[in-house]
């Protein structure tokens, strides 16, 4: 067997192994190119409706004439005959002389993940925001003991002497933050701040 059938071969099981990976979705051909006539060695999962012994594309010619050409193209944009959109990738194949003997060719049809995208995109989508940031997570009771110290310490004081409107203050922004929920937020609250029960619900009016 050449060198150059050697090449084909192995590279129609990869065309074949490729195309069974993705199928329906992605076209993969094997062309030989010593025979641009009949160009197309091996096809798996044709959706161009191209068959074994049709003849190369105006690539697979273009790289038969220039040995300068790229050896892979990458992503380009393509379309099949129906008009659908697709993505294609070129490997070049060389023989030991650094002749272009085969192409590689994946043609990926990306109108099924075009709709797929925008169904996700209109999941995705929110309408405005809420009037105030929500978190989704359950408050525990130690959160709440750290928000009461870190809001002491940012206006100069212990949380037992905060002034009374500071407190006011912090009874309300953990009721909006849902801390009140926890069971025996109150109690907490009132050992924290030194108030009592009566004046955390005055506060809350």
């Amino acid at each position: 067997m050449t060198e150059d059938e050697l090449l084909l071969r192995e590279a129609e099981k990869i065309a074949h192994a490729v195309g069974r990976m993705f199928p329906g979705l992605c076209e993969v051909v094997l062309h030989d190119l010593r025979d641009p006539a009949q160009a197309v060695r091996a096809i798996e999962g044709s959706l161009s409706g191209r068959a074994v012994g049709d003849p190369a594309t105006e690539l697979g010619l273009a790289r038969i004439a220039d040995p300068e050409f790229p050896d892979v193209l990458q992503n380009y944009p393509n379309r099949f005959p129906d008009g659908r959109p697709a993505k294609s990738t070129s490997i070049g194949i060389r023989n030991g002389r650094g002749e272009y003997v085969a192409a590689l060719c994946l043609n990926l049809d990306v109108s099924l993940l075009g709709s797929a995208a925008r169904a996700l995109t209109r999941l995705s989508r929110t309408d405005d925001p809420a009037p105030l940031t929500e978190s989704l997570r359950a408050r525990t009771a130690d959160e709440l003991r750290a928000l009461v110290e870190d809001y002491a310490a940012e206006h100069g004081h212990t949380p037992h002497s905060l002034p009374a409107a500071a407190k006011k203050d912090l009874v309300r922004l953990l009721k909006a933050r849902g801390f009140l929920e926890l069971k025996n937020a109150v109690p907490s609250l009132t050992d924290l701040l030194g108030i009592s029960r009566a004046s955390v619900y005055n506060y809350l009016r």
